[in-house]
């Protein structure tokens, strides 16, 4: 069957999908807990940062940021996710939406965007527009940081990414400025993922080279 008429429960690009595992409580990329590498760069940061949570499933680290008082806004396009994440965090100050990250407008502007088993979630025919929605959302100075499952999976999700196509899709916006290997990784990812921090540059690269005259 082609992805073309597959029914949307079949297609992770699609919040049916998704409703679909949360209602039936196959999630195996909830850790159920905030990793380690998170807790140690949220407690290396001389403030609060307003933070994004796109695709935040279960929403354990927003539950952790706002215990520490962060302003963080929790996202995802699945109802089911959504109530999921209602059910755990209780009533933790957090801006829990059920919105297309694609087309979200934040309320206020997004200092820190939290990457965690969303990219990884997408199809690679999203990967161009989340780069770019990233970059969007993101000022000057901005940080997206998260795990990263670098590897070769075409098949998924979880959808592998080679370090190369991860660069081709941020460095013309960001900088790398952390790379370190993840200890704590569940079953899913494991030896597979990188813990990573790139920072929004106030110019952007070129994306092009002008033609030799």
């Amino acid at each position: 069957m082609s992805e073309a008429i597959k029914p949307p429960e079949q297609r992770p690009e699609h919040p049916d999908f998704w409703c679909k595992r949360f209602g039936e409580g196959v999630t195996p990329w909830d850790a159920g807990k905030v990793p380690a590498a998170f807790a140690d760069f949220i407690a290396r940061q001389p403030g609060p940062l307003d933070t994004l949570i796109p695709g935040c499933g279960s929403a354990w680290e927003a539950a952790h940021l706002a215990e520490l008082g962060w302003p963080v806004t929790a996202l995802d396009f699945s109802p089911v996710a959504i109530e999921t994440a209602r059910n755990m965090l209780g009533n933790a100050p957090v801006d829990l939406v059920c919105a297309d990250f694609f087309t979200f407008a934040p309320a206020r502007p997004v200092e820190l965007i939290y990457e965690r088993a969303f990219l990884c979630a997408l199809p690679r025919k999203l990967w161009a527009d989340w780069g770019r929605r990233v970059a969007e959302l993101l000022p000057a100075g901005g940080r997206l940081a998260g795990f990263f499952f670098l590897c070769d999976q075409p098949k998924g999700p979880p959808f592998g990414i080679l370090p190369e196509q991860l660069d081709e899709l941020l460095g013309a916006y960001f900088d790398r400025i952390e790379d370190a290997p993840v200890s704590d990784s569940i079953m899913v990812f494991a030896g597979r993922e990188r813990w990573q921090v790139w920072q929004r540059r106030q110019f952007l690269t070129p994306c092009f080279r002008p033609r030799a005259r």
